[in-house]
């Protein structure tokens, strides 16, 4: 019999993709990330009819819990960090799929519960034996819980039964650490069934970089070094370290930030079109992208690194990165790093694209801003355009998400005088749905094996060919600077891009 509905019509894109019987199993449970995040987010897809009815959640950790205290612990943080509202039946009826093992992860009595747990759930819930493992936990233990996953037998399924492996970044520190990683994870996964989340990916602005520049004419035309000055992109919190200093410290803004996020970025703004839109193709020209990526001869002058001081933020003083609890007082940890690269393409030969990132700035903003060069000839007076600045493209990847474009226009009045103005799309005024939050469309995307929006193992590692050489001279030379919290970053940023004759934008 088929199961497709007859009462749908395969033209009607309403009806979203809805996963097929599985479950989720969470190492690291108790973690924030799980907390804040992964809970949250499975609630809203089983709010909003995406998970199949007999969903279930495995939670594993080193904790003395029933499977109702885990039922209130993920019922607690839904009610505080969920998008979509409370319902009581949906609570119901994903709770009943809710289990807990307790253990740590090289107890061995710990997984054969787990693989107990999961073959309950199969009979009880109808799972199919399809189910994803999320290593929400430090890298370290990645190894050890892989190797506890094969010994067991939980990596395979049985028959036509899938099982994945869902890592969270850091993906190693350097490149030697990435492929170690890497080849431990893939002697028992297949590298089709490891899904590595970068939540930047599940962002819909990011996929709009894709919509914006294929499926219109008006942007590619322009999209190359005929017409672009340059691109920045820019990765700004203005909140300092938290309670992450044993995580924090030793890694650092440029390997916590713009080896994975930001050179995604660069990645999708500066590819070729691919093929299709499948998960392989976006792949390929990706890595062409990254791959022709150039590090400046000079890294003395053209990358930055810095540590916040104490200053003035949101109205009340803070400390200074050297002074957070738990951080050496001689950490050389930056958190601040700004970066010049080239793409040695037919596209973007000359264009420098400069990366950003860091914490206690001006505000909280992501974005990838698309600066023009100026009018080759200007047939106005140099009095009449002094207020005008250069044409741009700017991508609002979060928090009022959107694409604002900056062009000249005349100054309404007798003399002609030309200023910038912008044009501005948000997401939030032109459709009337709210965009997901991107662990949402992840996970959603791991049940259901779609791999288009997680990066392949060969693009981590080309990250770190990038971000190592980077790294190695700053270990060699010198220490960062500091700058004042609150501001946009030390006077070296600027003085990088002054050299250049260009100065950063202010999001």
């Amino acid at each position: 019999m088929s199961s497709s509905n007859p009462l749908r019509d395969p033209r009607d894109r309403r009806l979203p993709r809805i996963a097929g019987p599985s479950g989720l199993v969470i190492f690291g449970v108790t973690g924030d990330l799980s907390r804040k995040k992964l809970m949250p987010a499975i609630y809203d897809l089983a709010n909003r009819g995406l998970l199949p009815p007999g969903f279930s959640l495995v939670g594993f950790a080193r904790r003395d819990w029933e499977n109702e205290d885990f039922a209130q612990v993920v019922h607690d943080a839904v009610k505080e960090h969920a998008r979509t509202p409370f319902r009581e039946e949906v609570w119901q009826q994903l709770a009943e799929g809710f289990r807990f093992v307790p253990g740590v992860f090289d107890d061995d009595e710990a997984f054969v519960q787990l693989k107990a747990t999961i073959e309950e759930l199969d009979k009880a819930r109808g799972t199919g034996g399809n189910f994803a493992f999320y290593l929400s936990v430090p890298p370290k233990f990645f190894p050890t819980v892989v190797q506890q996953l094969k010994k067991h037998g939980l990596s395979h399924g049985q028959g036509d039964s899938w099982r994945r492996a869902v890592i969270e970044k850091p993906f190693g520190h350097d490149l030697k650490s990435a492929q170690d990683l890497n080849q431990v994870v893939h002697e028992v996964f297949r590298p089709s069934d490891v899904f590595r989340i970068d939540h930047y990916l599940g962002k819909e602005t990011v996929q709009n970089i894709l919509a914006l520049r294929f499926a219109n004419t008006m942007f590619e035309p322009i999209w190359n070094r005929s017409y672009v000055d340059h691109v920045q992109i820019t990765m700004a919190e203005d909140i300092g370290i938290g309670g992450r200093a044993g995580y924090y410290d030793g890694i650092g803004a440029a390997r916590d930030v713009i080896q994975n996020h930001l050179l995604q970025l660069l990645a999708l703004t500066a590819m070729e079109e691919p093929a299709s839109f499948d998960a392989s193709s976006l792949v390929t020209e990706k890595l062409k992208a990254l791959r022709a990526v150039k590090l400046p001869k000079d890294l003395g002058k053209h990358t930055v690194r810095a540590q916040y001081a104490s200053g003035w933020q949101g109205g009340e003083e803070v400390h200074g990165y050297l002074e957070e609890e738990g951080i050496d007082p001689h950490s050389k940890t930056d958190t601040y790093a700004a970066i010049k690269l080239e793409i040695d393409n037919r596209r973007w030969a000359g264009v420098p694209f400069y990366l950003r990132t860091g914490k206690r700035l001006g505000r909280r903003v992501t974005e990838i801003a698309v600066v023009f060069q100026r009018a080759p000839h200007s047939p106005f007076d140099a009095t009449d355009t002094q207020e005008l600045g250069q044409n741009a493209l700017v991508i609002r990847v979060q928090p009022d998400e959107g694409v604002t474009i900056r062009f000249g226009s005349k100054v309404p009045g007798t003399s002609m005088e030309i200023r910038d103005v912008t044009m501005d799309f948000q997401y939030g005024e032109s459709f009337t749905e709210s965009s997901p939050e991107a662990y949402e469309r992840l996970l959603l995307d791991v049940l259901l094996g779609e791999a288009n929006l997680f990066p392949r193992h060969e693009e981590v590692e080309q990250s770190w060919r990038i971000l190592d050489p980077i790294e190695e001279y700053w270990d060699q030379h010198g220490k960062p600077e500091q700058y004042t919290s609150g501001t946009w970053g030390p006077k070296a940023a600027d003085e990088m891009l002054a050299r250049d004759g260009r100065s950063w934008r202010r999001p």
